[in-house]
C-alpha cells in the first residue's frame, strides 16, 4: 500500500506514520543495518525520523548521520525530526551536576549546530523544543527560531509535551508557525484527553504525534491492573477485527481519531513497524474506540 503523508503546514508534510529512533543505540545494528532497515521503512512509506539530542546519551544523531554518509541520497528522501533544551547529567559533560533545560538563544542555537554535526545534514526538518521549562523566556527562543531560519539550518518548528496555554504563549513571540506538538498518548496516557490539548489541536488545527503510542510495554506486557484491564480490551477488538495483532489495534485507535494523531513507532523490528503499517489500511467502529478509551480511564462515561 502507498502511505499517504500528512500536511503539518502548507509547504511540510511528513509521513503518516513517524519511526521514533530514540533507543537506536540498543538495537546493536551496524551502520549497514541500519541502512537495510532505514530504506526498507522509506520503501513502506515512513520518511520521517524521529530524534533528540539527548537520546542514547548524545549518541543516537551520530548513528543515524552515519547511515546518511553510507548513502548520501537518503537525505533527501526522509525528513529529519529533532529536539532540544533539555541538559542531562552525562559523561559527555562532566561540569554538568544536575539536569535542567536550557531555551536561552545561545543554546538552541549551538545544540542545532552539533545536532547537524552529528547528523552529517545542513539542516533539520523540523526541530521541536523537548519540554516546557519553568524559567522560559520566549524571546530568546523566538529569536533562536528566527536566526535559524533565516540560515536555513532549520526549516519548520514545533514543541514537545507543552500544554495549550504553553504553546499559545510561544506561538505569540514567534514569527514563524508552530507546526505539531509531540505529546504521549496511548490507551494506556490519555492525559491530553483530559488536559484540553486534544481540543486545542482540533480548535487550531495542529496535528500531535504521539509518543509512546505503545506506552513503553505497560499494555502488551501489563504491570498493573489498568494495563491487564486495556489489553483485554484490546484483544476483544482485535478479535472482532478479524484477529489482527494487539498492537495494529493500538494504532487504529489513534489513528481513528479525528485529531489526526501521528504515532511514532520506535522500534528496530521490521514486523513491529510492519504492524503499525497495517493500522492504516483498518477501520474501528465507534463503540470499539469507546471500549478502549473506557478500558483506559477505568470508569464508564458519565
Amino acid at each position: 500500500m502507498i502511505m499517504n503523508k500528512i500536511n503539518l503546514t502548507g509547504d511540510f508534510s511528513i509521513s503518516r506514520i513517524v519511526h521514533g529512533q530514540m533507543r537506536m543505540n540498543d538495537w546493536n545494528l551496524s551502520s549497514r543495518d541500519l541502512l537495510r532497515l532505514f530504506e526498507e521503512l522509506v520503501g513502506m512509506g515512513i520518511t520521517s525520523f524521529d530524534h533528540a539530542d539527548i537520546y542514547g546519551n548524545y549518541s543516537c544523531e551520530a548513528l543515524l548521520g552515519d547511515v546518511l554518509s553510507l548513502k548520501k541520497s537518503l537525505r533527501n528522501e526522509i525528513e529529519i525530526i529533532t529536539k532540544c533544551g533539555i541538559k542531562l547529567i552525562s559523561d559527555k559533560f562532566p561540569g554538568r551536576k544536575i539536569k535542567h533545560y536550557d531555551y536561552s538563544y545561545d543554546y538552541i542555537v549551538t545544540s542545532v549546530d552539533n545536532s547537524l554535526r552529528n547528523l552529517r545534514t545542513d539542516h533539520v526538518d523540523l526541530l521541536l523544543l523537548h519540554r516546557p521549562a519553568p524559567f522560559f523566556d520566549p524571546e530568546e527562543a523566538a529569536k533562536a527560531f528566527s536566526v535559524l531560519k533565516q540560515n536555513g539550518k532549520v526549516l519548520h518548528f514545533g514543541v514537545s509535551n507543552f500544554t495549550p496555554a504553553q504553546f499559545e504563549m510561544l506561538s505569540s513571540f514567534t514569527e514563524e508557525k508552530l507546526v505539531t506538538n509531540q505529546v504521549e498518548i496511548s490507551p494506556y496516557c490519555l492525559e491530553h484527553f483530559e488536559n484540553g490539548n486534544i481540543n486545542f489541536f482540533l480548535k487550531e488545527r495542529i496535528k500531535p504525534m504521539a509518543w509512546s503510542p505503545l506506552a513503553g510495554g505497560k499494555v502488551l506486557n501489563p504491570r498493573d491492573e489498568k494495563g491487564e484491564r486495556i489489553l483485554k480490551a484490546l484483544r476483544e477488538v482485535a478479535e472482532e477485527l478479524d484477529s489482527i495483532s494487539v498492537d495494529t489495534v493500538i494504532y487504529v485507535w489513534l489513528l481513528k481519531h479525528p485529531a489526526s494523531v501521528i504515532p511514532v513507532a520506535g522500534s528496530g523490528r521490521i514486523d513491529r513497524i510492519k504492524h503499525a503499517v497495517e493500522a492504516l489500511a483498518v477501520d474501528m467502529s465507534l463503540e470499539q474506540w469507546y471500549k478502549i478509551f473506557i478500558a483506559g480511564k477505568g470508569d464508564e462515561l458519565p
